[in-house]
């Protein structure tokens, strides 16, 4: 719909073969982790970079179906990266019994 009302839009995907079988439009994909596809909490200048390649691809691509892959990796093995924060955010404390439910 907003794509039809004329706004061009990019998703920032680490699965780009998922994102570009149903459809979406323009993606940026970067191998980062669920939850950190512009970065490291803190890292500004590789968040800067991500932000720059996605508006980048929103003024150069002429039309939907494009992908450009950020060619960045993350600092860290995916055994070695611990992106949980410390503690649970609020909507997830407020829901944790259903949660669990979901889980048996």
């Amino acid at each position: 719909m907003i794509e039809a009302a004329g706004i061009s839009t990019v998703v920032l995907t680490p699965m780009p073969e998922f994102h570009r079988a149903v459809g979406i439009p323009r993606q940026v994909a970067v191998a980062f982790p669920f939850g950190r596809l512009l970065g490291d909490v803190g890292d500004v200048e590789t968040q800067t970079q991500v932000l720059r390649v996605a508006l980048k691809l929103l003024e150069e691509a002429e039309q939907p179906g494009h992908t450009r892959h950020l060619a960045l990796t993350w600092p860290q093995s995916p055994k070695e990266t611990h992106w949980h924060p410390p503690q649970m955010s609020p909507i997830v404390k407020h829901f944790i019994d259903e949660i669990k439910k979901t889980r048996v």
